[in-house]
């Protein structure tokens, strides 16, 4: 922008100049430009230096002095032998290129369906704000080829490389997916799909979308794994190892911990998307599972933090959920539809808003209904970091049903994909204790109480996510049967 400071430079001059060969969404640019904006002093509010000109583009108008600085001699050490310079390696912390996928099946009428697999991969994950990705075309030139990830990496300038195969067997098929460290060579995660073959094309869409989101939640513990080796680490990197900690479990110590590396984030940049947004589902995660006696402040500060975070990106579907489920906690069920369903329309991989509205429509008194939206999260994403919310969803909805012994297999579901989660056991404890299996309902009631020791009966009660009548009678139900696992009253 100081170079062209005598003109308006438009939304496509700056891609092109600063993300040669990839695909940028409006809510990346954005962060970017807000990042630039603070590195010099401006803001997006007074824009003293960077002006935003809608629908026309961005200008620099502050006050600029040009210095000449005479060539260094180590400018010639940066020249491979040849004569041509070699870029440093230094890629944005999460850039990934996908790799054409390799068609082994020896069939050449399938070759559509594997390339079309890596070039809906690469459109899926560019609409993540938090992801520079290779476009399509930069990547396809690598078809046939023999390649070394190191120097895709180095051409490329990105930190991952996704590579793929695809083999058909008669009615089966199989794909192989490996996540690399462009950097080292190093392999940080593999995957194996194996279906029956139906219609290929609906396949495809299916695994794009579990890929994706399991791709973006490993790209997140790569980065957090890196950042935890810096000495100086960054708001980046300190948003790294928060995002990572909330994956691990809803315990009050990685909520904890969650917590103190999104503070440490606020106070290196106040206007940290990311941060902002880290620490809304810090409250929400608090209290949904009842990790305080102040639940209301926590969801109020919840709020307000989702809030400031959409001023920023409007268009993050993440951050629709997160308020979403803020809504869940705050007798505003109606309200969670809409986000959720919000959330849909601005990327159709968020599985978590159908576990969402499945939650809702048992708020509403209509748990009967949860079970669909629940599966069709799990048919989204059969692995995602937060399918044992669904599956507690799940048991909590089959216990308002009357379902108890269903409501056991649900919840066992849950604690075995994820055993931080206390509410799962509480719940467990509940539907047990009215199955009658009080022996098993203590045992599951004391694993909750390890994780969570504050846990009680009266904070369930306090919490009042909905004042539906026949919602009302299932929570009682559900307090009865904590009541005989012997979970605390107060």
């Amino acid at each position: 922008m100081i170079r062209h400071r005598e003109r308006v430079v438009s939304k496509d001059d700056v891609i092109s100049a600063v993300w040669n060969g990839r695909i940028v969404s409006d809510a990346a640019l954005t962060t970017r430009l807000n990042a630039a904006r603070a590195a010099i002093g401006d803001d997006g509010d007074k824009q003293r230096l960077i002006k935003t000109l809608p629908r026309k583009g961005f200008r620099f108008v502050g006050a600029v002095q040009e210095e000449l600085k005479p060539a260094t001699a180590s400018a010639s050490s940066a020249t491979e032998n040849n004569g041509t310079a070699q870029r440093p390696f230094s890629p944005p912390r999460l850039s990934i290129v996908v790799l054409p996928f390799v068609n082994l099946s020896g069939d050449p009428e399938h070759d559509n369906f594997v390339d079309g697999v890596a070039e809906s991969l690469t459109t899926d994950l560019s609409h993540s704000r938090n992801l520079f990705v290779i476009g399509r075309n930069s990547a396809f030139k690598y078809k046939g080829k023999e390649i070394d990830v190191r120097q895709v990496g180095r051409e490329l300038n990105v930190r991952y490389v996704l590579e793929g195969s695809v083999q058909r067997n008669g009615n089966r098929l199989r794909m192989n997916v490996q996540l690399i460290d462009a950097e080292n060579g190093k392999h940080l995660w593999a995957e194996r799909f194996e279906k029956l073959t139906a219609d290929l094309f609906d396949m495809q869409d299916e695994i794009v979308s579990r890929l994706a989101y399991t791709l973006h939640v490993q790209l997140v513990i790569a980065a957090a794994r890196r950042a935890e080796r810096l000495a100086h680490p960054d708001a980046k990197d300190l948003n790294f190892q928060g995002i990572a900690c909330l994956q691990k479990g809803a315990t009050p110590e990685y909520v904890t911990q969650a917590r103190g590396f999104f503070e440490r984030a606020l106070a290196i940049d106040h206007r940290s998307f990311v941060a902002l947004f880290g620490m809304a589902n810090v409250d929400l995660i608090a209290a949904f599972s009842l990790l305080t006696d102040e639940p209301t402040a926590a969801l109020s500060a919840a709020e307000t933090n989702a809030i400031k975070a959409l001023s920023l990106v409007p268009d993050d579907a993440y951050v629709h959920m997160t308020l979403g489920g803020i809504y869940i906690l705050t007798n505003r069920a109606v309200q969670v539809i809409a986000e959720c369903e919000h959330a849909l329309a601005l990327d159709r991989n968020t599985a978590r808003a159908h576990g969402a509205i499945g939650w809702a429509k048992a708020l509403m008194g209509r748990a009967a209904e949860t079970e669909g939206h629940v599966l069709e999260a799990l048919r989204l994403s059969p692995r995602d970091m937060g399918a044992h919310w669904w599956m507690h969803f799940m048991g909590a909805a089959k216990m308002h049903l009357g379902a108890d012994a269903e409501a056991v297999v649900w919840l066992r579901r849950s604690i075995e994909t994820n055993h931080n989660f206390p509410p799962a056991h509480f719940a467990l404890a509940a539907a047990l204790g009215l199955i009658g299996a009080l022996d098993e309902a203590r045992a599951a009631a004391r694993a909750g109480l390890a994780l969570n020791l504050g846990f009680t009966i009266r904070r369930l009660r306090a919490a009042k996510p909905s004042d539906n009548p026949t919602y009302l009678a299932g929570q009682e139900r559900f307090c009865e049967g904590m009541r005989l696992a012997g979970v605390p009253e107060r």
